[in-house]
């Protein structure tokens, strides 16, 4: 399946060799890395204890944090690891590994953050039968397909990625494995795949995106039409942090597939991984804490039975 006759491993691009930014570099990343885990651990514990949250948007929100954590742990550990031991390799299957699982819980997001929408479109549209549209029969069935759908995208993209021969370089510009850079350093033809990747990735991107716009548009102007000022506020509300999350996960992801591979560079590359692979992790909790007050009331209630003692600080 794989041709590994010139290439038995890689190595990931490495942040600084002066041994002092290294350590800087392991301990930013595991700051993010704690702070991602500690806030989406507290949101999937929140919904699942608090039985006031069991409706579709929270169920569909501790989806997307459980998703938020496998999603960076397939890539800020093994960078973490390697700052720390001074050292860049990534073993052949490793990467085959990173690659699969990035693209699969990238994509999953991608579905569940469209089946988000679609649920505040028959919550604020259709609220007499949202109950009946949204039961929990569906709502499995929208989250085993977002899981199923993008497993079957990865193997794709993966399967294709690694037919390819890799005997020029084994230099990753990248601190993780990622397709577009692996096909730069692939010493085979890529047409094939960069015209895969295009027509997938527009197709899929262009599905997804279209759900969500068409949803939105029925979303405010049933809203405008709500006579209540506070109605239109909390109706708003409650769409607002998704709305922020689909524009910086689809913003971040487009700006980074979407260039030409001449228009890349090192500096940008890596910045445009850290958006969309670390940062939406990291601020999806804090984004909905915020702006949604069922959530954080509720996570008030737990941080003080767990006793912390910042959580005035924290949920201000």
């Amino acid at each position: 399946m794989f041709n590994r006759t010139a290439v038995g491993e890689f190595l990931l691009l490495e942040f600084s060799t002066m041994r002092e930014l290294q350590l800087l570099h392991f301990a930013i990343f595991l700051l993010i890395y704690l702070a991602t885990l500690i806030g989406n651990l507290l949101i999937i514990t929140t919904v699942s204890l608090d039985r006031h949250l069991h409706s579709p948007m929270y169920f569909f929100l501790a989806n997307l944090s459980f998703l938020d954590i496998s999603y960076i742990s397939v890539t800020i550990p093994k960078s973490m690891v390697n700052a720390l031991t001074n050292s860049r390799q990534i073993s052949f299957s490793g990467c085959v590994a990173q690659v699969y699982l990035v693209i699969t819980f990238a994509d999953a997001e991608l579905f569940l953050l469209t089946a988000m929408a679609y649920d505040r479109y028959a919550a604020i549209c259709h609220p007499l039968h949202y109950r009946v549209i949204m039961n929990w029969s569906m709502c499995g069935e929208m989250a085993a397909g977002c899981w199923i759908g993008s497993m079957l995208y990865s193997i794709v993209h993966t399967t294709n990625t690694f037919r390819l021969s890799f005997c020029q370089s084994n230099k990753i510009d990248q601190f993780f494995c990622d397709v577009p850079q692996l096909l730069k350093i692939s010493c085979s033809d890529t047409r094939v795949n960069d015209i895969l990747m295009f027509v997938l990735g527009y197709s899929l991107a262009s599905l997804c995106i279209s759900i969500i716009f068409v949803s939105y548009v029925y979303i405010f102007s049933t809203v405008l039409k709500i006579p209540s000022i506070h109605g239109r506020y909390k109706a708003f509300s409650t769409c607002l942090p998704h709305l922020v999350i689909v524009c910086l996960f689809m913003g971040t992801g487009a700006f980074t597939y979407t260039r030409p591979r001449s228009a890349s560079s090192v500096g940008r590359d890596i910045a445009a991984a850290v958006l969309y692979s670390v940062v939406p992790p990291l601020i999806n909790p804090i984004i909905y804490s915020l702006r949604n007050k069922q959530l954080k009331g509720s996570l008030k209630k737990l941080m003080k039975k767990l006793k912390f003692p910042t959580t005035k600080f924290i949920l201000l």
